[in-house]
């Protein structure tokens, strides 16, 4: 088999460079270690950047984005007793979309199979190799045959866990990571949401988020410790939870229901450097992880697309294939600003089991981010996501 561009991961990252460079006419492969059934059972957020919104347009992706995303042009801190609205369009002219990603990935599936382009997925032991000699090739077995995937360039879009950053050797790569001591605890249900937008809650119980699927379907999320069991947390223990974290008036307004999905998740802040080994391009959370507290893991990813998108275009299209030594410098310069935002928006919302100086800092830092215009206008303008950077 033989291809321009060989994709591992048929995640969002994967599907949409796919779509678009199968819209430009550069042939590509994908491959998928799991079934389509698995990879649309991952439930994840839904807040869209203004830069991933219209990268799905460019993708001819958009339709049902369009018409079910819920536009929203602000978001509510609350703390110490008081409501902040941040009114993002007013603050940027720019606005967010609440569209869940399970959403996104089906949109994505639906447009690689009516294009007929290829992926294949349970395919087993992926493995990369010959990207830092010119000769770049993965191998893997479908449907029992072992198979060998040729190709000029290798997008590893396959995940934290996935087998691109590992091939890589560990002396030409640098990792960087900071874990928090807490999880949160997640809980989907068909119930209306609590607000028409997003509202991010610190209470010295600790932090809570009030999210949304659509009009009828919400998410809510609580701190947690790291020691806790999801199967110690009945749906009652939850919404109790949840209601004595929120301002009383909120608490009023809340509308419980059955679960549909519980989980813990772990928060971590994670970079690899550099993202390019040769012909092989780390991809979304292959090369990076922040805390979802920024709502930035899949905004993060979609930046990637942009300019791996774009410098692939010029090697294969115009000819430049010097574009693509720039793709790592581009994607780091937006990931750490993105990293930096998750890891202020965690540690200004979430309770640390800090010493006094650490949490009167906090609050200080919570009184003038929402007490002044220019402290509105940085959250605003790292919420809504900083402009995408093709290479040039």
């Amino acid at each position: 088999m033989k291809t321009q561009v060989a994709i591992i991961g048929a995640g969002p990252s994967g599907l949409l460079l796919g779509q678009l460079l199968h819209r430009c006419g550069i042939d590509n492969v994908i491959l998928e270690r799991q079934a389509p059934d698995y990879v649309l059972g991952r439930i994840r957020a839904g807040v869209l950047e203004h830069g991933f919104v219209n990268l799905m347009r460019e993708a001819g992706v958009s339709a049902h984005m369009d018409e079910q995303g819920l536009e929203h042009d602000g978001f509510t801190l609350a703390f110490q007793g008081r409501r902040h609205r941040v009114d993002m369009k007013a603050l940027t002219g720019k606005s967010v979309l609440v569209y869940g990603q399970t959403e996104v990935t089906r949109d994505l599936m639906a447009a690689r199979k009516a294009s007929g382009a290829p992926i294949h997925y349970e395919a087993a032991d992926v493995q990369p190799h010959g990207f830092l000699d010119g000769k770049p090739r993965v191998t893997f077995t479908h449907q029992g045959k072992a198979m060998t995937l040729e190709c000029d360039y290798i997008a590893g879009c396959d995940g934290f866990h996935g087998v691109s950053r590992k091939s890589v050797p560990q002396d030409r790569i640098r990792h960087f990571e900071r874990v928090y001591p807490f999880g949160w605890l997640g809980l989907l249900s068909d119930t209306p949401p609590l607000e028409d937008e997003l509202v991010y809650v610190n209470n010295p119980r600790g932090f809570a988020l009030c999210s949304m699927r659509s009009h009828t379907r919400s998410r809510y999320y609580l701190q947690c410790s790291l020691a806790e069991h999801v199967e110690d947390w009945s749906d009652d223990r939850f919404w109790t939870e949840l209601a004595a974290r929120l301002p009383e008036d909120m608490a009023g307004k809340l509308v419980t229901g059955p679960s549909l999905e519980k989980s813990i998740a772990p928060l971590r802040s994670f970079v690899a450097e550099p993202m390019k080994f040769g012909n092989l391009f780390l991809v979304g959370d292959a090369a990076h992880i922040v805390p979802p507290t920024g709502a930035k893991g899949l905004n993060l990813a979609s930046s990637d697309v942009y300019t791996l998108y774009h410098a692939l275009r010029g090697a294969l299209l115009d000819k430049r294939p010097d574009l693509l030594e720039r793709y790592s410098e581009i994607c780091l310069r937006r990931i750490w600003k993105a990293e930096r935002f998750s890891w202020w928006m965690t540690t200004l919302l979430h309770t640390f089991d800090d010493d006094p100086f650490s949490r009167r800092i906090q609050k200080a830092e919570q009184d003038y981010y929402t007490s002044t215009q220019a402290g509105l206008t940085t959250i605003a303008e790292n919420y809504v996501g900083l402009p995408y950077e093709a290479v040039v």
